[in-house]
């Protein structure tokens, strides 16, 4: 199967478990179809991500050490469903510590536009709460910003705030990779 014909195009269920199945055992097919996620078209890359989002667990662990790449790749993304997509993906990731400072300035920042899609910001203040939590400075920054959001918000975007505010007072993650 051709990625690139088959990802130009709609994309189901069918199409994606079949894509499942040529990739699970297949480092390079996995990579064949990483490289649609980081190419130049926006729309194949969109599909080829979305499809990612539906690896296993284990096949999941094959995205670790691509994690900086994917990082950059967010940061340039101007396709805000593919960008949503990304984070999901790397949310799905244990972060290092310390964490990337241009990632985790993007995430708060992203978590606070006015003008972002609620699931791109959603995830951006997930994984701005996973990456702050072993710096108790950080903490308290992501906690006075998550108390400035407070107010007219999406019910979406009420829900992630409540449910890091929880978290933050257990000290737990939300994470589950």
């Amino acid at each position: 199967m051709d990625f690139r014909t088959k990802l130009s195009q709609r994309i189901g269920m069918y199409d994606i478990n079949e894509i499942l199945r040529l990739t699970h055992d297949s480092e390079s097919r996995k990579q064949e179809l990483y490289d649609l996620v980081i190419g130049e078209d926006q729309a194949i890359g969109y599909h080829a991500t979305w499809i990612f989002t539906h690896f296993s667990s284990q096949d999941n662990e094959w995205l670790y050490n691509k994690q900086d790449q994917l990082i950059d790749e967010v940061l340039a993304c101007k396709h805000g469903g593919k960008r949503r997509v990304m984070l999901n993906l790397l949310y799905r990731q244990p972060f290092p510590n310390p964490p990337r400072v241009d990632f985790l300035d993007f995430c708060l920042e992203r978590m606070m536009s006015g003008e972002e899609l609620p699931g791109v910001k959603s995830l951006c203040m997930k994984i701005a709460y996973e990456l702050c939590r072993p710096i108790p400075e950080l903490m308290q920054e992501l906690k006075t910003m998550l108390a400035m959001m407070e107010g007219d918000l999406v019910p979406s975007i009420q829900a992630v705030r409540k449910n890091i505010l929880k978290a933050m007072q257990r000290g737990k993650s939300l994470q589950k990779y």
